[in-house]
């Protein structure tokens, strides 16, 4: 598995974020807000512009946005989205370059890491940030960027 493992503090940008929410296991909730958020897109950038896709999620409770970062605030959002102004903050980052299969191990390594050397979190979401498109970008050069609040 191809993980940084010296986080990099940087100021995520105060982001308009709609997303779909699930709470539970990650692992059942995850693919499934991913589901339904991929089948808004066409109705999302009918009045929309779509400047990333990224999860937002909490450990306790498990909660899972999976979403998309847009250009503007929303304009006719379809009902099954949910909006947030996110207002961003200071974070960790953790850079995974590889299958997206390999982001719940990522992720948990990087939880490992901030717990072995101590960094300050703030109560905040958890961020996964996909740099480059799937459908183009080969499996083994994804870019995700995990990003954890910190203090």
């Amino acid at each position: 598995m191809n993980l940084t493992e010296m986080p990099e503090l940087v100021n995520w940008p105060e982001t308009h974020y709609v997303f779909v929410e699930k709470i539970g296991p990650f692992m059942q909730t995850a693919p499934a807000a991913w589901t339904t958020a991929h089948a808004l897109v066409p109705a999302l950038t009918q009045h929309n512009q779509i400047a990333g896709y990224m999860s937002l999620y909490k450990m306790g409770p498990s909660l899972y946005r999976a979403g998309f970062s847009l250009a503007a605030a929303p304009q006719e959002l379809p009902e099954a989205l949910q909006y947030e102004l996110f207002p961003g903050g200071k974070y960790s980052r953790f850079v995974l370059t590889g299958p997206y299969s390999n982001l719940g191990r990522a992720s948990g390594r990087v939880w490992d890491i901030v717990s072995e050397t101590g960094i300050a979190l703030r109560d905040d979401f958890a961020i996964e940030h996909y740099l480059n498109d799937p459908s183009v970008t080969p499996a083994e050069q994804l870019r995700t960027e995990i990003l954890v609040p910190t203090l």
